[in-house]
């Protein structure tokens, strides 16, 4: 089922492009002056993520009728942690002698904490009905859909292990101490650094996917908005990931995209929980570091073409089947704002 969009809803929906893609192309463009310069750029990917729930939040702010009660204590304090984010990776581009890259760590930390304050300050009726609830009673076992993205996850490594004939390396992982004791820290360092994950998740999946699945339908809206999350990351791609070889990584980062917004949608609409998929992201992007037992294997990579096609061939198998799911089938579309349909962690 299609519908068109209110007219408030229209205006929402460019307020957050201008936002959440916007920023984007213009801090883009300082990435790469900065990349050109020989700087160290990882400043920008990680203000970046801040950027799709600051649109939502701006969206909501200056679209409000004078009797709506937004959660304005959480929204004002994560835009300006926003501010702050963005403003850090300018000025580590014009003093790039200064260790910014722990700056930003530090920034991240401070502001995940004492964010968690103005969110339980606002009223849990009004965070609820802005998709922010972390429980309305309702009993969706929103635990079983981030487990099962672990099963995946790990059958993911475990597939790419055997199309390159080194199945016992897999194995290997787990008597690496430190993969066990990082992998039993990821539950704890969740609540240090959730914003930068909350910051894309309240985007993609409490924003934009419900807006593009009522306008286009559940499995086109979900489609469209993996690549449209896929291009969002092309500075990161071209500048950071994989310099030497971005087409490969703007290919690999649509193939990715496409098929976690298939799988992180699904879940969205199980549960209609939007921590589910700040879970899942968080635990996507820190397992990279843990399984290969260092972060530096995020920046840098040199991707081949043999690569992409593996990752195809994985996407295809484990993320792609859920578009045939029943979640997809029913075509009446999510509410825009979510109310009380949010279940408890």
């Amino acid at each position: 089922m299609q519908i068109k969009l209110t007219a408030a809803e229209k205006k929402q929906l460019w307020i957050f492009l201008a936002v959440a893609f916007g920023m984007p192309i213009v801090m883009g463009i300082l990435m790469g002056i900065s990349f050109y310069r020989g700087n160290d750029v990882s400043v920008f990917p990680n203000a970046q993520m801040y950027y799709p729930a600051a649109g939502v939040m701006l969206a909501y702010i200056l679209t409000r009728k004078k009797e709506e009660k937004l959660p304005m204590k959480f929204y004002v304090s994560f835009i300006i942690l926003t501010g702050i984010m963005a403003v850090t990776a300018i000025i580590s581009m014009i003093l790039p002698e200064i260790p910014f890259v722990m700056i930003i760590q530090y920034i991240i930390i401070i502001g995940s904490l004492l964010l968690w304050i103005p969110f339980l300050m606002d009223k849990k009726e009004v965070r609820r009905k802005y998709g922010l609830g972390l429980g309305d009673g309702q009993k969706r076992r929103p635990w079983l859909y981030v487990l099962l993205f672990l099963v995946l996850y790990f059958l993911r490594i475990f597939l790419s292990y055997v199309i390159a004939g080194q199945p016992g390396e897999f194995l290997k992982l787990f008597q690496n101490s430190y993969v066990w004791i990082n992998m039993m820290a990821l539950p704890i360092n969740f609540f240090l650094v959730f914003t930068a994950f909350f910051g894309e998740e309240y985007g993609w999946r409490g924003f934009l996917q419900p807006m593009l699945q009522k306008r286009f339908g559940k499995r086109s809206g979900v489609l469209l908005l993996g690549i449209m999350w896929g291009f969002w990351h092309l500075p990161i791609n071209m500048f950071y990931y994989s310099p030497d070889t971005w087409l490969q990584s703007v290919v690999s980062q649509l193939l990715t995209c496409t098929g976690l917004a298939i799988f992180f949608g699904y879940a969205q609409m199980k549960t209609r929980n939007i921590w589910v998929p700040v879970i899942m992201h968080y635990l996507n992007n820190n397992l990279i570091a843990v399984v290969a037992g260092s972060a530096d294997v995020i920046s840098g990579q040199v991707i081949a073409w043999g690569d992409v096609l593996i990752l195809l061939v994985l996407i295809a198998v484990l993320f792609a089947p859920f578009i045939f799911s029943k979640a997809y089938g029913k075509e009446a579309p999510q509410e825009q704002k979510i109310t009380e349909e949010y279940t408890e962690l």
